[in-house]
C-alpha cells in the first residue's frame, strides 16, 4: 500500500484541474484506466476504514499491482506521458465518484485482478 495511496493522490489534484480533450484511447485501454481507477478508489477507501471499500478484497496488493501494469500499459501502447496517464485516471476516477459507479463497475474489474 505504500506505492498505492501515494499514486492516488495526483488524481484528485488533477480532478481539480480543467482538463481538455483527452487522448483517444481504445476500448480495452479505457476499461484499464476504469479499473485502475476503481481498484484506486477503493484502496483509498479500505485505508481510510470506509464500509463500503472494506467489503471488497483487499486492494493493497493486487489492486497496485494490476495499476501500476494497466497503466504502464497504457501509456506504452497509446503513446501517453506521465501527465497524461495521471489526467485520464484522474477523469476517469472523478467520473466513477460523481456517478456512485463504483460497485457498478466493480464485479467486472475484480475478474482482472492478478492471481494471488
Amino acid at each position: 500500500m505504500t506505492l498505492f495511496v501515494p499514486l492516488l493522490a495526483p488524481l484528485f489534484v488533477l480532478a481539480a484541474a480543467p482538463q481538455e480533450a483527452g487522448p483517444q484511447l481504445s476500448l480495452e485501454h479505457r476499461m484499464l484506466v476504469r479499473c485502475s481507477a476503481a481498484f484506486a478508489l477503493v484502496a483509498n477507501g479500505q485505508a481510510n476504514g470506509q464500509e463500503d471499500a472494506l467489503r471488497y478484497p483487499d486492494m493493497s496488493v493486487r489492486g497496485e499491482e494490476f495499476f501500476v501494469r494497466a497503466s504502464a500499459q497504457v501509456m506504452e501502447e497509446a503513446g501517453l506521458n506521465r501527465a497524461q496517464i495521471s489526467a485520464v485516471l484522474s477523469a476517469e476516477a472523478q467520473d466513477l465518484w460523481d456517478n456512485a459507479a463504483i460497485d457498478a463497475v466493480m464485479p467486472a474489474c475484480l475478474g482482472l485482478l492478478p492471481a494471488e
